[in-house]
């Protein structure tokens, strides 16, 4: 798509900003595409307070037309470690699905951007999934992305009359360090985004969970620096 000189008549994407790079580098490559942004920022109490902080300045600092903070206290359920007392793995990206997975976390968020979509009469929804350099989550695969864009047309009252619900996940087949990058490329600050599952208690990035690991990984390879100060090891 072609960037829209009028603002007035460029189309409207909800972006699901976490906070974290891949949603701040999503919300960059939307912007850059000449969408409008209706940013959304789910509290789902997740232990990482931090990111919330981090999605603000991001919203602020691309310009969204509005940004929603939605609570819905996911700590309720809990059965994952950035939802309940279970420690974050701090010993390497494995094999298996993490504990720092969260229950249908995508499902959930994207259910809710469609939502907002749907009442705002925008028909693009974006996502900062990937499916390279990631923890093992199965709701970061294509299979999901393109699932949903189906159960959507079904859902909704613009997909019963005809309409298509478009699910952008621009991040799905790069690699971290494509990430890092991209937001270069986009003239984004990397130190506005933040990664880190459990931060230390002074607030600095742990440096040892998968998440730190990635990030960390990913800017090294692209020899960038990633504005993270990470604590000593312990």
């Amino acid at each position: 798509m072609s960037h829209h000189e009028n603002r007035e008549v460029a189309p409207l994407a909800v972006v699901l900003l976490s906070g974290g790079l891949d949603s701040m580098v999503c919300a960059g490559l939307a912007r850059e595409q000449g969408f409008r942004i209706l940013a959304l920022t789910i509290d789902y109490n997740q232990r990482h307070r931090v990111e919330l902080d981090a999605a603000r300045k991001i919203a602020d600092r691309i310009g969204v037309d509005r940004h929603i903070i939605l609570p819905m206290d996911l700590r309720q359920f809990g059965g994952s470690a950035l939802t309940d007392a279970i420690d974050v793995p701090k010993f390497g990206v494995g094999d298996d699905i993490p504990v720092t997975y969260v229950p249908a976390r995508n499902l959930v968020f994207l259910s809710l951007a469609l939502a907002w979509a749907e009442a705002a009469g925008s028909s693009d929804l974006f996502i900062g999934v990937n499916a390279l350099d990631y923890s093992g989550y199965p709701d970061c695969r294509p299979e999901f992305v393109a699932g949903f864009e189906g159960l959507a047309r079904i859902a909704t009252k613009v997909g019963s009359e005809g309409g298509t619900i478009k699910v952008h996940a621009p991040l799905q087949h790069l690699r971290k360090s494509d990430i890092a990058r991209e937001a270069a490329r986009l003239g984004l600050d990397a130190g506005d985004s933040w990664s880190c599952y459990d931060p230390l208690p002074d607030g600095r990035a742990c440096g040892q969970c998968d998440s730190c690991r990635l990030r960390r990984a990913g800017f090294a390879e692209a020899g960038l620096s990633d504005g993270t100060e990470y604590g000593k090891e312990s």
